[in-house]
């Protein structure tokens, strides 16, 4: 049943009776009104239920005050969270500047919050990023300078806790993987504020040390505030400029100190540096003892394949019979020599038929034979042939020719004669 018309509505909450109520809109509408009527207050807590969601216009979370066990959501612009970077997550303490806020549709109450800062452990935290920033930008965290870890380090520098397990961890393990491995250990505060010098003069005498071929900073994870001296700048900037190779071994997992960006090597725990510092013997061996094996198997292979193939050449007829190479090319040289050998002989006879020929043809046309026949050749006193009777006079001596042999004459007298011409 419905209120009755005529009946007023009680002008307080104290005013309602069962048969005079307030409507459930006029209690929202007075709790609105008394909400907003309320000035801006700052408000501690922290924050639980928080998700990133890009690209809406408000940004809302959980704060809750762990002491009472109260929570009540809040909402703000996107950008007042995203100027406090990565250190407002789900756990951070904060101090909100905010305004409570009432919805009617649902009657709900929320906070609006205009301003948000991080307090205690999440403001160092906040500096650290903006240090972690910082550092990034001028390159210390770049992977080209970080120098590679030796494969097998001389001594191996460790610093540490005074009886820490973290120390046990890193000996233990590193020795079992490699017998005898070197340690020089220097123990030191790894919290509190002695922690941050005391780490550095270590690093720096270690660092100083030349048969020191790794350095060892290990302490095994902790509470985030037992953790700030490994985000010290100055920690940081020294390991930065360290020679030697730093392995930094000092949280869990889920911690990274700035100490974890700087190192060489960031190892998740003190047993994972053990494992990286120092190859495993067993495992090395192994590795050796296959890659022996291998060799041997690729020479046996090489030496059979060669062997095969000298085999299959050997086989050949060239090299089981060498002069059958030779044969065709020796009969191929007989017959040349023998071509050779009668083409020479032919030359020779006609040669030698020629020769015969123009020496009968000589001896036929030398004044020889015409001497052999009965002529003589006669010669004055002055050696010149005597080819006309007026060549001479009576009383010359003149020399006879003969074919064989000579004689000396003196002219009796000369008498000329007439030799007529036949014409053929």
């Amino acid at each position: 049943m419905g209120r009755v018309p005529s009946q007023s509505v009680a002008p307080t909450a104290a005013a309602t009776t069962r048969d005079n109520p307030w409507p459930l809109s006029l209690l929202t509408t007075n709790i609105e009104r008394v909400v907003h009527r309320m000035s801006e207050m700052w408000v501690s807590g922290q924050v639980v239920e928080y998700q990133r969601r890009p690209a809406t216009r408000l940004a809302f979370f959980v704060l809750r005050d762990l002491h009472a066990d109260t929570s009540m959501s809040v909402s703000c612009f996107p950008g007042i969270i995203d100027s406090l970077g990565p250190a407002f997550c789900e756990g951070a303490s904060v101090v909100i500047k905010c305004r409570p806020n009432f919805w009617k549709g649902k009657g709900t109450l929320s906070l609006r919050a205009s301003d948000i800062h991080i307090a205690g452990i999440g403001s160092l935290l906040a500096d650290i990023e903006k240090l972690r920033a910082r550092l990034r930008e001028e390159g210390l965290f770049a992977a080209e300078r970080k120098r590679p870890l030796p494969f097998l380090p001389r001594r191996v520098g460790l610093i540490c806790g005074s009886n820490a397990k973290a120390r046990h961890d890193v000996e233990v393990n590193a020795s079992a993987r490699w017998p005898g491995l070197a340690f020089c250990v220097r123990e030191v505060a790894i919290q509190g504020p002695r922690c941050v010098a005391e780490v550095s003069a270590a690093l720096r005498e270690l660092d100083g040390l030349d048969d020191v071929d790794v350095i060892v900073i290990a302490r095994g994870g902790g509470a985030v505030e037992d953790l700030l001296p490994f985000s010290d700048e100055h920690l940081v900037r020294a390991v930065a400029a360290a020679r030697t190779p730093v392995v930094s071994a000092i949280g869990h997992e889920s911690d990274a100190p700035l100490l974890d960006y700087v190192a060489d090597y960031r190892a998740s725990t003190p047993t994972d540096a053990a494992r990286r510092i120092v190859p495993d013997l067993a495992e090395e061996t192994a590795v050796l003892r296959e890659a022996r094996q291998r060799c041997l198997a690729v020479v046996r292979t090489t030496l059979e394949r060669e062997r095969t193939g000298l085999s299959d050449m050997r086989s050949r007829r060239v090299m089981s019979s060498p002069a059958a190479l030779l044969n065709p090319h020796r009969e191929r040289l007989d017959v040349s020599r023998h071509h050779l050998r009668q083409a020479q002989v032919g030359r020779l006879e006609g040669e030698s038929a020629r020769l015969r020929g123009a020496r009968e043809t000589l001896r036929a046309l030398s004044p020889r034979a015409v001497m052999e026949r009965g002529y003589a050749i006669v010669r004055a006193p002055n050696r010149q042939i005597v080819h006309s009777v007026a060549d001479v006079s009576k009383g010359d001596l003149i020399e006879l020719l003969f074919a064989d042999g000579s004689g000396v004459a003196q002219v009796a007298g000369t008498r000329a004669t007439t030799i007529q011409k036949e014409e053929s």
